[in-house]
């Protein structure tokens, strides 16, 4: 059964658009039928994946706005065969005030994705990194949200804003939403506050906290500017053994 997971934090820089691009791979090395959907303008889900992205090309606007666009024809192939893109571009920044004054905007995006959910064992959805329609939208097609935490002393502050977040999307709009796990990245076990960070977190949310972590790595920064997954770039980093962990970890946890 396919299943639609959003990855999801209202703040910018924890890893959100890395994680997608990583576990999304390693997910499709070890055999899972994955589509990634980039709903970010800043677009770097799509140029990290795509070798050949172009934003004249960009998909996720025509997906939101032409119902009678079929949307295979707006999905790209990567790499990987059993990996697939709907781009984003800059274009989707304004998109926001044109899909207010549509009544049923919250629900386009989900009755799109239902239209190919059977060709895929995963649906990843790259959310923006703040809240509006667009990520309220991602929030409304998914079965679940993926959490990337930064390890700093703030992390829980903004933690509780994302629970109350997620708790009114239920509320009004997917009352089936639910919290697929926690990851804790840009992580350094020599770090005190980082393991104290770790320990936090995993009382606040107990079994949901992935035990796989993200360690903080040069290599995972560098591999998107060659529009690359830190496989194709290091295969041999902590970086790809990370994140082949969690995909490893993901798969025990949904029972395959």
């Amino acid at each position: 059964m396919s299943k639609t997971i959003v990855i999801f934090n209202q703040k910018g820089g924890v890893g959100k658009t890395t994680t997608a691009i990583n576990l999304s791979y390693a997910l499709a090395k070890l055999g899972q039928r994955v589509l990634c959907v980039d709903m970010d303008a800043q677009s770097n889900l799509s140029s990290g994946l795509l070798e050949d992205y172009s934003e004249a090309s960009s998909s996720t606007y025509t997906l939101l706005t032409d119902d009678k666009k079929d949307i295979r024809s707006l999905i790209k192939p990567t790499k990987l065969d059993k990996l697939h893109v709907i781009d984003s571009s800059t274009d989707i920044a304004g998109l926001e005030i044109e899909l207010a004054q549509k009544g049923d905007w919250k629900e386009i995006l989900k009755r799109r994705l239902d239209e190919i959910k059977i060709d895929y064992d995963f649906i990843f959805i790259d959310s923006p990194p703040s809240l509006g329609i667009l990520s309220i939208m991602s929030l409304a097609a998914a079965n679940s949200v993926i959490i990337p935490i930064q390890a700093e002393y703030y992390a829980l502050e903004g933690v509780s804003k994302l629970i109350k977040t997620i708790e009114l999307v239920k509320e009004n709009y997917n009352q089936a939403l639910t919290i697929e796990g926690v990851l804790i990245t840009m992580f350094d076990a020599r770090n005190n506050l980082h393991t104290e960070v770790f320990s936090e977190v995993q009382n606040f949310f107990g079994a949901k906290l992935y035990t796989a972590v993200i360690n903080r790595n040069i290599r995972l920064a560098e591999a998107p500017s060659y529009s690359m997954s830190i496989f194709e770039y290091d295969k041999a980093s902590k970086g790809a053994e990370n994140y082949m962990n969690l995909a490893e970890e993901f798969l025990q946890k949904q029972g395959r």
